[in-house]
């Protein structure tokens, strides 16, 4: 039995890598893609993980399905476009290390994932099944996402969705809004921004009001991840406040990413042997410990570059989580 399967964009990430004598600028190439992130985190903190999705047959594509089986994910999901070009993404830091991205996908291989070519196998051996928005952006992607997404309903598999919003690639909010929101009734576990949560709810600056109203819609755990602020949680029997690990942020690519894949990690392992998962029976303390061990796996995220690089290791993942535990308040 796999812990967490995810669907979705792997892709490169070229993010800052400073200036030549002469002044220009100079990229590094980083492996990334949200859900492929999720699972490195997971992975490190001994998950056992697959990916599905699609890279081109290219320089790029082997890269990163070697990158994948070197953090522990497996890659067999994976499938090679022979005449599309792996995605990339250029990423673009401020100076308090908020990124924003510009994307070659018209389209990229991620794109290009047919239903067919999606291993459903894995999908109904897991635990968790994890998307986002990005597979949603069109065709044939979107449906291969909703195959493997109905896949995990019938199989009793708990779905963790992240929309990770990109305005790069949509039309504008409303059609983003419009896919999110078509699959928040089939969805467990839901981790948004405090920007995604407004786009989503219409609720600005109202991170519990946001929350309540994402949870209404179906999910049973909504996760905050508010960045420098912390993080929050609306669960089953809890809603809680965890403030923000203490670090001085170089790259938040692939943070909230780590944030959630840390958590969903901790619900799986706790469960270790069990087919499947019931968040509504689980105690507040452990939700509290999730939430510890997210907010720190999200902070030391920041402290490294790249996407799937970002994820560390779990000892020192847990000695942070450690000392924000006691920080951890219920806000009931």
């Amino acid at each position: 039995m796999l812990d967490i399967t995810a669907l979705g964009e792997i892709l490169i990430d070229f993010t800052p890598g400073g200036e030549t004598p002469d002044g220009f600028k100079l990229f590094i190439r980083n492996p990334g893609g949200a859900p492929a992130n999720l699972l490195a985190q997971a992975s490190a903190c001994g998950a056992k993980t697959a990916f599905i999705g699609k890279a081109g047959a290219d320089e790029f594509g082997r890269y990163l399905k070697e990158t994948l089986e070197t953090h522990g994910v497996a890659a067999r999901g994976l499938r090679f476009a022979p005449r599309t070009l792996t995605t990339i993404a250029f990423v673009h830091l401020g100076k308090d290390g908020a990124k924003s991205f510009s994307f070659c996908r018209e389209p990229g291989a991620d794109a290009t994932l047919r239903p067919e070519e999606v291993d459903l196998r894995l999908v109904a051996k897991t635990r968790i099944f994890h998307f986002g928005t990005l597979s949603l952006t069109g065709e044939p992607c979107r449906s291969a996402t909703v195959a493997a997404l109905e896949t995990a309903r019938r199989s009793g598999a708990l779905v963790s969705f992240d929309p990770n919003w990109r305005p790069f690639l949509w039309p504008g909010k409303d059609s983003f809004r419009a896919q999110a929101l078509a699959v928040l009734n089939r969805v467990d576990i839901l981790k948004v921004s405090a920007a995604e949560a407004e786009i989503l709810t219409g609720i600005p600056d109202g991170a519990r009001e946001a929350a309540r109203a994402l949870a209404a819609l179906g999910p049973r755990a909504v996760l905050l991840s508010l960045g420098s602020q912390g993080a929050r949680l609306l669960a089953p029997g809890i809603e809680a406040f965890c403030p923000p690990y203490p670090v001085e942020p170089l790259d938040t690519t692939g943070a909230g990413d780590a944030f959630f894949g840390a958590i969903l990690a901790s619900i799986c392992l706790e469960g270790a042997g069990e087919g499947h998962l019931a968040l509504d029976a689980r105690p507040p303390g452990l939700w509290k410990k999730s939430l510890a061990l997210g907010a720190a796996a999200g902070a030391l995220a920041c402290t490294r570059k790249g996407g799937m690089g970002a994820a560390g290791p779990f000892a020192e993942t847990e000695k942070a989580a450690s000392e924000l535990l006691p920080l951890v308040i219920s806000l009931q």
